[in-house]
């Protein structure tokens, strides 16, 4: 089994409501293994601070990829570059990451190759020190590679924080 980092960048705060704009993923143990998707919208509305995160207009999202083809495209790279098992999804928020993954997923391939559960870098980094209010010093610490909001870029460095931790005594194989 492979861990994958994935950071997702939208349109809005959840697919019920708006689209998923981009994605990166970052495979942990080879970090030069990466994926990004562009996806158009599914959806008339969107909220344009939301957007504005990303980086790119409305009218730049509109142009990008079909998602059935993202999705696809996605799921063959995952096949290919997975060892032994079914992915292992981590993100820094998997609560709002995995939704759109997941969703998209099930609306354009019917099955989620990730499974039902998603872990959380925060919660692992916590466990380590035993402390739960220690939830985001990892992101000032462990990271190398500059918060952009470009997807691959926050995936990277979420992967590069996860190998500090196993250098830190993190019981992980990956």
């Amino acid at each position: 089994m492979s861990y994958f980092v994935v950071d997702v960048e939208s349109d809005d705060q959840s697919p019920a409501i708006g689209s998923m704009v981009s994605f990166g993923v970052v495979m942990v143990s080879d970090q030069t293994k990466t994926f990004y998707g562009k996806t158009k919208p599914i959806t008339e509305s969107f909220n344009p601070e939301a957007l504005a995160i990303s980086g790119f207009t409305r009218e730049e999202h509109e142009g990008f990829d079909e998602p059935n083809e993202v999705m696809i495209s996605f799921d063959k790279w995952l096949s290919e570059v997975n060892i032994n098992g079914r992915p292992v999804f981590i993100s820094d928020n998997p609560a709002f990451d995995w939704q759109w993954i997941n969703y998209y997923f099930h609306k354009y391939l019917g099955r989620n190759p990730f499974g039902y559960s998603a872990r959380r870098i925060g919660d692992l980094f916590c466990g380590m020190l035993k402390d739960a209010t220690k939830n985001s010093e990892w992101k000032r610490k462990l990271r190398k590679t500059k918060h952009t909001h470009n997807p691959v870029d926050d995936a990277r460095g979420n992967a590069e924080a996860l190998v500090a931790m196993k250098k830190m005594g993190l019981k992980i194989n990956f």
